[in-house]
């Protein structure tokens, strides 16, 4: 079965798509935004698109305060339950940087995705460390008012 490049599926998707998010920035300039799965920058552009390349990462909080690197298995298209090569992360953050640029650039898989893929990683490791403080607790001791005679 043959498949269908990537330029041509970006013509036909670009404009409309069910992932297409159109924004207005500012003045009367339009923003195009994408809620696409494998999209780093979640942008709409053919560089980010994760309907119309073969090769697309993806960086996700995962369970118990891990990170979930994920790469698309190029002969695998077909197949969408086995299309992704998950990897789970639970390292400080500058091993897991480096498990990312090896994976991204060192590899030779998407070398232009390199400096995406590390402001996606550092997103959502600094997401992880918020929801992993949790709420302050109050202070419940009586409050002393001075004043009054």
């Amino acid at each position: 079965m043959a498949t269908v490049p990537g330029a041509l599926i970006w013509e036909i998707v670009k404009k409309n798509n069910s992932f297409l998010v159109k924004e207005f920035g500012n003045g009367t300039s339009r923003v195009q935004f994408s809620k696409e799965s494998n999209n780093l920058y979640n942008l709409n552009s053919y560089k980010y698109s994760g309907l119309a390349n073969k090769k697309t990462v993806t960086i996700q909080p995962g369970k118990d305060s891990s990170v979930l690197l994920a790469t698309t298995k190029t002969k695998k298209q077909n197949k969408p339950a086995l299309l992704l090569h998950k990897s789970a992360m639970k390292k400080e953050f500058r091993r897991m940087a480096k498990a990312v640029v090896n994976q991204v650039a060192n590899n030779h898989y998407r070398v232009d995705l390199k400096n995406a893929a590390l402001a996606r990683l550092s997103a959502v490791h600094r997401s992880l460390k918020v929801a992993k403080s949790g709420v302050k607790k109050r202070n419940r001791q009586a409050v002393k008012i001075h004043g009054r005679k």
